[in-house]
């Protein structure tokens, strides 16, 4: 499948903690080959896709608990895309969130649950204001990606964010070259850079319009 292959249709809905299965099933396929994900699970030991799946589960249960939007993309009622978008009003500071921490050590493992928050703090010190939307986690199925329904789910994404006045933009990361390059072509800038590992973490974000 090429850029250029037409999609078909899709819906856009706000998803309930129901669809939190087909969310988990979504996101662990499009992040545990990502360098950002290997290097904070450590792809070189034993577990690896455990701990991956254990921190993507808990950052979507985490994000229904505290009423956070989840925003996915359907085909014919089937889940094809998601996406986590974390509000202005609601920070959601890791390192205080002692449940979370705990079930993360749990799963996760120690080391990998500092790592994450050392990671998620530093980016979060790059984004301009105080009061902005961050997209933390988003993700098309395997089977329905390079077709165009990225753009259409970030597209969604950033209509939501538009509609709260509080917020003066939508903030994210990469680590991955190509997904970079996706980015900026919607309009978001560079506004820092996290060195982690072998590679930089490029954080980005786009004013709100």
């Amino acid at each position: 499948m090429t850029e250029t292959d037409e999609c078909v249709e899709a819906e856009i809905v706000r998803l309930t903690p129901s669809a939190t299965n087909e969310a988990k099933t979504i996101l662990y396929h499009a992040y545990k080959g990502e360098p950002t994900f290997t290097y904070l699970f450590d792809s070189s030991r034993a577990g690896y896709d455990q701990r991956v799946r254990a921190s993507i589960r808990e950052l979507i249960e985490l994000h229904f608990a505290h009423k956070q939007d989840v925003i996915g993309l359907s085909i014919n009622d089937h889940l094809i895309g998601i996406a986590l978008v974390g509000s202005p009003t609601v920070r959601l500071n890791l390192a205080d969130q002692f449940n979370w921490r705990m079930r993360m050590m749990l799963t996760a493992g120690l080391s990998s649950t500092r790592r994450y928050i050392d990671y998620h703090m530093q980016v979060k010190a790059c984004f301009p204001g105080t009061e902005y939307h961050q997209l933390p986690l988003m993700g098309i199925d395997v089977r329905y990606q390079h077709k165009g329904y990225g753009r259409i789910l970030l597209n969604a994404v950033e209509k939501l964010c538009n509609e709260n006045p509080r917020s003066c933009g939508i903030g994210l990361d990469t680590g991955n070259t190509r997904y970079l390059k996706f980015y900026e072509s919607m309009g978001y800038k560079k506004v820092g850079a996290i060195e982690l590992g072998n590679f930089t973490e490029t954080v980005l974000f786009k004013s709100r319009t």
